[in-house]
């Protein structure tokens, strides 16, 4: 059986996602940052697709847990097959780059940058430690964002943490190709979740308005689904790929 961690998977893109995967037929280990009642109904609601289902309560950005907590996810659901990284955090206010504090700019690239590439090294390790079976597909997927290459000046701390985060994506797909480890960059564009909803509405109107080539914000769900497509080997022959996830938002237009 396929096993996954999804990090940042209570609520969201990452709920979303362990959704997906559960109806794949992976077991699966939910992250949040505590053991609280959000992770509590997360595990809860991806329990009821019928596969094993554990907590996996820590911080991302605490790296040199990792390890460990990698080891009580196996001993709890069996070998992990597949690491999604989609725990991460915004700005702690927007403005303008000449403004921003190092604490945002440091947040930002804990948990969003440093915490992306410790996850998969860990993850790797544990992986080449063992003998694999050949059947099971075995991947990465880290959840970066269109701010990985479009700049957005209010939140360009944000930006320069998921542009790192991205060429970490390049880095492992390079050096673990020749293991048969998939790694891949998803890049949501304007998603609907309890992130955006603060500006949701207005990119909302944005997006009908031409924004993106399709005139709508997406939907958690639909992220899940390509990180599930991915991780289950739909898309074979590929690995290091950037999927952006945004409607065509970043499709160059004149």
């Amino acid at each position: 059986m396929q096993a996954a961690l999804v990090t940042g998977s209570s609520r969201g893109i990452g709920l979303a996602t362990a959704v997906e995967l559960a109806r794949e037929g992976f077991a699966i280990a939910i992250n949040g940052p505590a053991e609280d009642d959000e992770l509590a109904a997360a595990v809860e609601t991806v329990r009821a697709e019928g596969v094993p289902v554990v907590a996996a309560a820590f911080d991302v950005s605490e790296v040199g847990a990792h390890g460990g907590h990698l080891a009580a996810i196996e001993a709890a659901i069996g070998p992990l097959t597949t690491l999604v990284n989609n725990a991460g955090v915004g700005v702690m206010s927007r403005g303008d780059p000449l403004d921003v504090s190092e604490e945002s700019y440091d947040r930002c690239q804990a948990v969003n940058a440093k915490a992306v590439f410790f996850l998969c090294q860990a993850f790797s390790r544990q992986l080449l430690a063992r003998d694999r079976d050949g059947d099971l597909f075995h991947s990465i997927v880290n959840v970066t964002s269109s701010n990985a290459a479009a700049v957005s000046v209010a939140r360009s701390e944000y930006c320069a943490s998921k542009a790192s985060a991205a060429m970490t994506t390049q880095a492992f797909a390079v050096r673990l190709g020749g293991e048969g480890i998939h790694v891949y960059d998803i890049r949501p564009g304007l998603i609907e979740t309890a992130m955006t909803t603060p500006v949701i509405e207005h990119y909302r109107q944005r997006a009908e308005d031409g924004l993106t080539v399709l005139p709508r914000v997406g939907h958690s769900w639909e992220v899940g689904r390509i990180i599930a497509s991915l991780a289950s080997g739909k898309v074979p022959y590929t690995t290091g790929q950037v999927i952006a996830a945004d409607g065509g938002m970043l499709i160059p237009r004149f």
